[in-house]
């Protein structure tokens, strides 16, 4: 990872282990969720590519902001696919009763836990962002209390 503070690069971790765990869990549905609603399969499919794409992306980019958005996003629309499914229903007739233990359960725990990563590294990066003027204002305030420099003359 090209990260130089711990905290970025645990977090980024954190993202790339739930990305991977996301992949797995919905990778091992595809199979079946194509043969009962095959949208719903190329759906999976589809989350969990993209899904890889993002554990990639954190490991490799210098700037993973878009790999980041990218997870959130993903992990955020099958959050509310997995709850529609279960209340209202998706297009097609697709309802599904239950939690499908232990999917379910651990799929909606490793999105979360993505989404709330990303919100925590955007926080972060809100912090060091907002930290960066005090130090330039600060570090300009000495630079003049030391008086003007010799002079060149």
């Amino acid at each position: 990872m090209n990260s130089t503070h711990p905290a970025e690069a645990h977090l980024r971790g954190l993202g790339v282990c739930c990305a991977l765990g996301n992949t797995v869990l919905h990778t091992l549905l595809v199979p079946d969720h194509l043969r009962e609603k095959f949208y719903i399969g190329v759906l999976f499919a589809v989350g969990s590519a993209l899904m890889l794409v993002v554990a990639v992306g954190l490991v490799t980019l210098k700037r993973p902001l878009a790999a980041w958005l990218t997870g959130a996003l993903v992990n955020l629309g099958m959050i509310i696919g997995f709850v529609l499914s279960r209340t209202v229903g998706l297009p097609g007739g697709y309802y599904e009763p239950g939690w499908e233990p232990p999917y379910g359960p651990l799929s909606l725990l490793v999105e979360g836990i993505f989404v709330l990563a990303f919100l925590a590294w955007v926080g972060k990066g809100a912090a060091a962002g907002a930290a960066a003027p005090k130090a330039q204002y600060k570090a300009s305030l000495e630079r003049s209390a030391l008086g003007p420099g010799p002079s060149k003359q």
